[in-house]
């Protein structure tokens, strides 16, 4: 992780104590007049969380865009990340997954047939694919279908392929860091890949 980035993190959470800090002494004011009735701690209590997870990413996204003066305002698209996010759960809550183990790998037949659930399969498992690339010396093969995918995972380390059954399809997904800074990648207007 970069110093910039650590300095960005660093300043949205001192922005976010300021803001709690000074918010719940008010809103403790605000109800009905009885937050001079309550203990000291409980008069400094806020809630924090935001009440849904890609409401949550945006909240963060956001206020890492706000903290760096080195914003470009006009290339930001908050709107392409919540777009992102909607695939993202498309695919995680309402996409079926088949697998099987093939010779030296394993083959994910990932459908759906909510609306937009298929475009959502498709747009998520090539932009993975693009992410990860050939570095890690294992093959892939990606064949789009009318439902969604057919993704299979070739690999000469067994390790590897105990790995990919372990983990099944949104584990594969979902591994690695990188999902962070592609959702900052794409609020700034830029091409995560």
């Amino acid at each position: 992780m970069s110093v910039r980035t650590l300095a960005l993190i660093l300043a949205l959470l001192l922005a976010a104590g300021v803001q709690a800090e000074s918010s719940a002494g008010h809103d403790m004011h605000d109800v009905g007049g009885h937050a001079g009735h309550q203990p000291a701690s409980v008069a400094r209590m806020v809630p924090t969380e935001p009440g849904q997870s890609a409401f949550a990413t945006i909240q963060e996204i956001v206020g890492l865009l706000e903290a760096d003066p080195e914003t470009d305002w006009n290339r930001v698209d908050i709107e392409r990340l919540r777009q992102h996010l909607i695939d993202m759960n498309n695919v995680t809550v309402a996409a079926h997954v088949d697998s099987e183990r093939v010779d030296g790998g394993i083959r994910f037949r990932v459908t759906g047939d909510a609306p937009g659930v298929t475009d959502s399969i498709q747009r998520m498992v090539s932009s993975h694919l693009r992410s990860v690339g050939e570095s890690t010396g294992d093959r892939y093969d990606l064949d789009a279908t009318d439902e969604g995918v057919v993704l299979t995972l070739m690999t000469s380390d067994e390790r590897r392929e105990q790995r990919w059954a372990a983990l099944g399809f949104i584990g594969w997904l979902s591994s690695g860091m990188h999902h962070q800074s592609h959702h900052l990648a794409l609020a700034r207007g830029q091409s995560p890949h």
